[in-house]
């Protein structure tokens, strides 16, 4: 079975480049300290318990969540400098050593349906509908990579007058067993 990702439209392509408008989703997200690599591995750690059954459904059980694609990373916001609304994307450039990763849950659940976290380091937000230019890339996602997609994808942006609402985010839809070659990694950026 295929792994669901967000459902979304492109709305124009070019290249390695992409403007996509996204539907509403859920997200179920924690905020953790490190680099991106530490952040990724203990972020990634809490999400996975939730959805492995660390939960408690409307019937006082657990349930076993679908993986869904991408993970996605993006700084925390810092509360006494910068203030993000519930409602846009964040950014992927690091906050004060912390990082939100998020997971998106699959389609059929909603805010009342989904299990409730044991943990209280993951929560679960409801996301409405958004455009994001993105840009897709190989490989490894290295922060010097990642700040050489985005400095592409800003200046892309640019050349096509558009302008970021939000900062950007690293998406990246495989396990980290896969070859990197064959890895698929995003940028995405609000506009």
């Amino acid at each position: 079975m295929a792994t669901e990702e967000p459902k979304y439209t492109v709305i124009q392509k070019s290249a390695f480049f992409e403007l996509r408008a996204y539907a509403p989703k859920i997200i179920a997200e924690t905020t953790v300290a490190g680099d991106l690599d530490e952040a990724s591995s203990a972020g990634f750690k809490l999400i996975a318990d939730y959805i492995f059954g660390n939960n408690t459904t409307s019937a006082g059980g657990n349930e076993k969540i679908r993986m869904t694609a991408p993970v996605t990373m993006e700084a925390a916001a810092n509360k006494q400098s910068e203030k993000i609304s519930m409602t846009a994307p964040v950014t992927m450039a690091q906050t004060d050593d912390k990082w939100r990763m998020h997971f998106v849950m699959p389609s059929q659940y909603t805010m009342h349906t989904l299990p409730k976290p044991n943990n209280p380091a993951v929560t679960l937000r409801a996301l409405p509908s958004s455009n994001y230019a993105v840009n897709r890339f190989s490989w490894l996602a290295s922060e010097e990579r990642v700040a050489e997609k985005t400095n592409e994808l800003l200046a892309w942006m640019r050349s096509n007058n558009l302008t970021p609402t939000a900062k950007p985010e690293l998406a990246r839809y495989n396990p980290p067993w896969t070859l990197p070659f064959l890895r698929r990694n995003e940028i995405m950026i609000a506009y």
